[in-house]
């Protein structure tokens, strides 16, 4: 998921982005549920603005169709095991000695070097070895992984930034160079509190369910019919938070006299705040505390988000074209940009679709195309 994420977001950008797939198949998102017409919405979703290329990379002339684009591209980003490029004979040193001004972006589960480069990598596996299963969940409780893929999409976020670093650099100087971008490091770059606290320390974070790991109250809160998310950690919104809820006495209290002793007695702090929260639906707390200013929200879940207003007035959600679907609705890019705006323009592409017009930008013949197809080493949807 890396791979294709950092490709639509230099999609999103304006990139011209050819993705790679092998003609049998292609690319494992094309199989995850949920189908329409035989086509994954996942994978529709997942490459917008991207043109599909297939072509078998294992074969001499698929190999060679990879080096005649590569000599034309600024990027190539890839999200394999280290050393699989090379096995296939398209080794990164090999393009870049061929194209010096290319820039090669290997996103892999532990980096291109070291002892763990070898290792086979998935989101779920670096969630747990980067320490932030460690953290996730309540205390005490068995292990839980974040929500969403967040190992792979914050290292396709590192090698989106690695990419236009790269391309910034090659404005200056006319020179290309090799972004290593590890799963595992981007994991672990995210602990950034809890290695503030390790390291000045010693002391390991643990889990500790909604609640924030330096102040309070940063958490869930229960209300009478279930919960809601209130942040009053600042001075000014601390009291504004205990006027709101009738509680201005505690603020008296030496237990709880600024953010990091009210996180330290959090327990008792919790339960006098609950005594009265639950005397009320979250709605009226919600309205409570906005008026007064104090940071404060719902816990959605993602049939409230996907219909949210806000985001709804903001044009977040895009429909986009596809060649069999139809219209696909989707989310958009939360990069705003005033002058060159982001504007997906369609869904992800069928397998090949786009195949027979990327070897005519190369300069192959169709009757070259037609031979390919018909030895295997290309497939046109």
């Amino acid at each position: 998921m890396a791979g294709p994420f950092c490709g639509m977001q230099l999609a999103d950008l304006g990139a011209d982005v050819i993705k790679i797939e092998h003609p049998r198949g292609g690319d494992l998102a094309r199989f995850l549920e949920p189908f329409v017409d035989g086509e994954s919405g996942n994978f529709a979703r997942l490459n917008r603005d991207k043109r599909s290329l297939a072509v078998d990379l294992k074969r001499p002339k698929g190999q060679d169709i990879f080096r005649t684009l590569a000599r034309t591209a600024d990027v190539i980003v890839e999200n394999l095991r280290p050393g699989t490029m090379a096995d296939l004979g398209l080794a990164p040193g090999a393009l870049m000695e061929a194209d010096p001004q290319l820039i090669y972006v290997a996103v892999t589960g532990y980096g291109l070097d070291g002892p763990y480069a070898g290792r086979p990598a998935l989101d779920i596996i670096v969630q747990g070895q980067s320490g932030l299963m460690s953290v996730t969940g309540d205390e005490g409780g068995a292990p839980v992984k974040v929500g969403v893929s967040i190992a792979d999409l914050a290292a396709a976020l590192y090698a989106t930034i690695g990419t236009l670093g790269a391309l910034r650099a090659r404005d200056r100087d006319g020179k290309g160079q090799l972004v290593d971008i590890s799963m595992f490091e981007s994991a672990v770059s995210l602990a950034v509190w809890e290695s503030g606290v390790y390291f000045t320390t010693g002391e390991v974070p643990r889990a500790a369910g909604s609640a924030h790991k330096l102040v309070a109250p940063y958490q869930a809160i229960a209300a009478s019919d279930g919960h809601f998310i209130v942040g009053a950690t600042t001075p000014p919104n601390w009291s504004a938070f205990c006027r709101a809820l009738g509680l201005e006495w505690i603020q008296n209290d030496r237990r709880y006299i600024d953010a990091s002793a009210r996180r330290r007695n959090r327990e008792p702090l919790i339960q006098t705040i609950e005594t009265v929260t639950k005397t009320r639906p979250a709605a009226h707390w919600l309205t409570v505390l906005r008026e007064a200013g104090v940071p404060c929200g719902e816990i959605a879940d993602y049939g409230d988000v996907f219909r949210d207003e806000h985001l709804e007035a903001r044009g977040f959600f895009v429909d986009l074209p596809h060649s069999s679907l139809g219209t696909v609705r989707g989310l958009g890019s939360p990069v705003r940009l005033s002058r060159t705006a982001v504007h997906p323009r369609r869904a992800g592409p069928r397998l090949g679709e786009q195949s027979g017009e990327i070897l005519r930008e190369i300069g192959l013949s169709e009757g070259e195309i037609a031979r390919l197809v018909a030895d295997g080493v290309v497939a046109r949807a």
